[in-house]
């Protein structure tokens, strides 16, 4: 049996292991203006010392793309989920491993296909719903029974990616059952060997929601299409969970307002209210830091570290845990040629792409995970800038004049794979034109239109996306990329779906490890997409804030944020 029983994550790390940057200098009380009121604190402690003000503000880089977890696969979505929802797994502070979280521990049969969990006592959701064995499985339950539109790859991603089948098609399906065993122990049984179901559990997608709310909120009324979804009633203003902070309300496109829930069962911390306010633009961000509207932003563009450190504020870098990729669309006649795809990667100057427009820290990358991911491949095979042998393959595939190319890219939004993505397109189109590949530039706004158009059609060409890892496992990155036919792509191989599929069950770690390093390998030959790089993004804050929780896989829940005026 395999178990694991390690300290919840609301316990306050020691300083010292904090991932921070201290700020030497300090500015005065921040303002709050424009759309949004002050809310700050101005009390007074026992003893008459002042206390903090316990309204942070972050900058968004856009609103959630839904309310609900379940229905989302962006980051900003997550980031707000982080402080409604909690799993039965966690991740480990600083790392990517899985940590107990309302599972306090579990344990999994020998075979891989039966796991146990002991739940947290004491644990209610916002609504005062119980949380307990009933409501496990009732989550469980629920994303295994979804229909229509609810089973579109494009709206359930990670169920979809990682669970593969619903009740209706349970040849595919990964998930079996779940028991009620106890008040707080269930088992979850599976039809199929997933090695990376602990871990994948520490995904918000995979949080536990109020059975309640999701009842009363019709949360599984999802109209609409796959191209364009509706939200439920649940996911525009209804949200109930477990974390430490309870949705208040949200002004689409302007901001997202949550506040302490004074019965979570863990640490409060000295945030009381958090304010998501939307800037999506990258400048705008770090004015606003500058003028003392918001307390802190994510994803800080390389060129305005030096500044920002300069007046004082805090830096926060993450390790890098990320992917930027330039996606091919094999269904566009030239790019099924692997000649030609071979061509565009010689055409790339990485290096070049990495000193003009990524965050200091960046790691080249020769394949789709990071080193620290199990079946990194040393030796894989790669690709190096070779424009004059790009113009000999292109002249081999039949294209001695090149070809022109639609290249699409998103406007308004920053990732962490991405903090400029209009610097990251220029820089790509003026490599690729120096071999007579002409990009027509296709921008669009980030939600709803560029993720709709890239994932839930057929109709782009070349286009930058990416990945932040979700937890440390090789399947999360090229299972999630290359598992199955997906429109992104548009490719076929079975070979190398059977192959990504067979890993991902194996219970022997050795034996796994050695699979991916050969998928890996096979990957590099196909090349169904070029791997650029493996950007260190960066957070900063102003000088109140003390220490921020930094994640590798951006699980960052804000009752851990200290601060100290």
């Amino acid at each position: 049996m395999q178990e694991s029983a390690t300290p919840p994550r609301s316990s306050r790390p020691a300083k010292k292991r904090a991932a921070v940057v201290t700020a030497g200098l300090a500015i005065g009380a921040l303002l709050l203006s424009g759309c949004v009121e002050s809310q700050r604190d101005e009390g007074t402690a026992d003893g008459g010392e002042a206390t903090v003000d316990s309204t942070f503000v972050f900058a968004a880089s856009s609103d959630p793309a839904s309310l609900d977890p379940a229905f989302a696969s962006d980051g900003e979505t997550f980031r707000v989920s982080r402080q409604l929802f909690e799993g039965l797994v966690g991740v480990e502070a600083g790392t990517a491993d899985p940590a107990p979280l309302l599972a306090e521990s579990w344990e999994t049969s020998e075979d891989g296909l039966s796991t146990t969990f002991a739940l947290k006592e004491g644990v209610t959701f916002h609504d005062g719903t119980e949380f307990n064995a009933e409501a496990v499985c009732f989550n469980f339950d629920r994303w295994y029974n979804w229909t229509g539109v609810a089973q579109a790859p494009s709206v359930s991603y990670y169920y979809n990616n990682l669970f593969r089948g619903f009740a209706d098609s349970p040849d595919a399906a990964v998930y079996e059952s779940c028991e009620v065993n106890g008040d707080l122990e269930a088992t979850v049984t599976l039809a199929q060997p997933f090695a990376g179901f602990i871990p994948a559990l520490s995904l918000p997608a995979f949080a536990m929601q109020s059975p309640t709310a999701l009842e009363e909120f019709a949360a599984d009324d999802i109209g609409g299409s796959a191209e364009a979804p509706a939200l439920s009633a649940y996911a525009e203003g209804n949200p109930v969970g477990t974390g430490p902070f309870k949705f208040d309300s949200w002004s689409v496109g302007e901001q997202l307002q949550l506040s302490t829930y004074e019965d979570y069962w863990g640490e409060q911390g000295d945030v009381e209210t958090i304010i998501f306010r939307v800037i999506d633009d990258p400048q705008a961000r770090t004015q606003a830091l500058q003028a003392g509207t918001v307390d802190g932003f994510d994803l800080v563009s390389p060129a305005d570290i030096p500044t920002l450190e300069g007046e004082g504020f805090m830096i926060v870098p993450r390790d890098p845990f990320t992917i930027l990729y330039l996606g091919l669309n094999h269904e566009v006649e030239e790019l099924s040629d692997p000649l030609v795809r071979e061509a565009i990667h010689h055409a790339i100057d990485k290096q070049a792409l990495i000193d003009q427009t990524l965050p200091e820290g960046t790691q080249l990358a020769t394949q789709f995970i990071p080193d620290v991911v199990d079946g990194y491949n040393e030796d894989v095979t790669t690709y190096d800038y070779d424009p004059e042998r790009a113009m000999e393959l292109l002249e081999e595939a039949g294209y001695p004049d090149g070809f022109e190319v639609q290249f699409n890219y998103p406007t308004n939004v920053s990732r962490p794979y991405m903090p400029t993505p209009e610097q990251v397109f220029t820089n790509l189109t003026d490599q690729l034109s120096a071999v007579g590949i002409t990009a027509t530039p296709a921008p669009a706004v980030w939600t709803p239109d560029y993720l709709d158009n890239i994932q839930g059609s057929a109709n782009h060409g070349i286009h930058l996306l990416g990945w932040t890892g979700d937890y440390n496992d090789t399947d999360n990155f090229i299972g999630v990329f290359f598992g199955q036919e997906k429109l992104e792509f548009g490719f076929d191989n079975p070979e190398l779906f059977a192959a990504l599929d067979e890993a991902r069950g194996m219970t022997d770690r050795e034996a796994q490890t050695a699979a991916y390093e050969e998928i890996n390998e096979q990957i590099a030959q196909f090349n169904p997409a070029i791997p650029l790089a493996h950007p260190a993004p960066s957070l900063a804050f102003a000088p109140r804030v003390d220490s921020y929780p930094a994640s590798p896989v951006n699980d960052e829940v804000f009752n851990m944020i200290e601060l100290n005026e």
